[in-house]
């Protein structure tokens, strides 16, 4: 009878080597995650003997991902929390009457101090407590390893995910800053400047400066909904829209009209751009421009006077054929400061919660529209960083300024 014990035990450990082995050689493989289950829902049945077993792991929630031998369905059936409390293998109520009732025991899997999976084990058919332990401590050791190769493999994904993500940020990020003009004017009768604070690597805001001849020239400001590659992309089509129809056509209506239409059919509803666009004439000494939905530009006079552009259409994008646009016609000017900006100047938080507003950027300039624009610009940005106190900046920032002087 000792002779036959001894023998059992010799045979089961043979059979335990050899799951050890097999498991091995398929994780060295490289098998998918849903092979390697299957190896370890076989190498149980089958080769171990496990009657009924259930294999509940944490991925982004609790999932059972092996199961067999049991009445009710453990696939659907949420894994209790107060499971989570055992740190070794326990033994389970016999007096429970959902489908956790039906096993003996539960094996916690845990790594660096993380539980990572749940066995529950029923019907281990061994000869005395000595082997059923032996079983217990096998079952974890293999669950153990099938567990980390999956994590490592999740890890490895994830990696590879990240860096593929990089290589897309760091393309867009390229593709966006191609979207800016490279030289602004910056002379004596002229002066154009910009600044770009991005909240992230891409963002969704975009500026311009187009010469359409030797005596006008078009400026745009413009911010798309939505961060990321797909605004960047969504940005980079509009540049190439608008500088085509400022080839085509002086207008400055036909020119949004065909604006919005391209923004509809390139992101079909589902994002849309606020844009201002103004067409100056240094001959007639005219400004037309159209505001679409976007924050009112500031328009400080030779007298201080300080004017909000807010003529034009909705946003672009959301409707076609826009339900209105109206032009902005200002004559008469040869001595003026133009300053566009897109909402996260104005929508930058103070510590308190408290917006940096509209009021505040025209208080600035009723002191200080004489001053240079570079200056001025790095005014604004050194009053925001102060303002916002220990905040981060929730949105891009895209400043972009105009001079004329006679």
């Amino acid at each position: 009878m000792e002779t036959l014990s001894l023998q059992n035990k010799y045979k089961l450990k043979e059979l335990e080597l050899n799951a050890l082995l097999e498991i091995t050689q398929a994780i060295n493989n490289n098998l998918p995650e849903v092979s390697l289950y299957k190896i370890y829902e076989f190498t149980l049945r089958a080769n171990l003997n496990i009657k009924r077993l259930a294999l509940y792991v944490l991925d982004e929630y609790w999932e059972c991902k092996v199961s067999y031998g049991t009445h009710m369905n453990c696939f659907e059936t949420p894994i209790d929390p107060s499971f989570f409390e055992s740190s070794s293998i326990s033994t389970i109520n016999n007096g429970r009457t959902d489908v956790f009732g039906e096993f003996d025991c539960v094996v916690p899997i845990s790594h660096k101090s993380s539980v990572l999976a749940m066995v529950f084990v029923g019907d281990v058919e061994e000869e005395d407590d000595e082997m059923r332990k032996s079983s217990m401590r096998f079952i974890q050791a293999l669950s153990n390893i099938i567990i980390v190769a999956i994590e490592n493999k999740k890890l490895a994904r994830k990696q590879l995910e990240q860096e593929a993500l990089r290589k897309e940020l760091e393309i867009a990020s390229d593709v966006q800053q191609f979207l800016f003009p490279e030289n602004l004017p910056y002379g004596m009768r002229l002066k154009i400047e910009a600044s770009y604070l991005p909240h992230d690597r891409v963002g969704g805001d975009y500026y311009d400066y187009i010469p359409i001849n030797k005596n006008q020239f078009l400026i745009c400001i413009a911010d798309v909904s939505g961060k990321g590659i797909p605004a960047a992309l969504m940005m980079s089509n509009f540049q190439a829209s608008l500088r085509t129809l400022v080839r085509q056509t002086p207008n400055l209506k036909e020119i949004v009209e065909e604006l919005n239409y391209h923004v509809l059919e390139n992101a079909k509803g589902e994002k849309f751009i606020t844009s201002f666009a103004a067409i100056y004439d240094h001959q007639l000494k005219t400004l037309v421009y159209v505001n679409s939905g976007h924050n009112p530009p500031l328009l400080i006079k030779r007298n201080g006077h300080i004017e909000l552009l807010e003529e034009g259409s909705t946003v672009l994008g959301a409707i076609h054929p826009l339900p209105f646009i109206n032009e902005g016609f200002i004559t008469d000017l040869d001595d003026f400061l133009l300053f566009c900006y897109t909402d996260g100047l104005t929508e930058t938080e103070s510590e308190s919660g408290e917006e940096y507003g509209l009021d505040r950027l025209m208080q600035y300039f009723e002191k200080n529209s004489d001053k240079d624009l570079r200056r001025i610009h790095q005014d604004i940005i050194i009053e925001l960083d102060g303002f916002k106190g220990r905040n981060g900046y929730k949105d891009d920032i895209t400043i972009l300024s105009c001079k004329i002087e006679p």
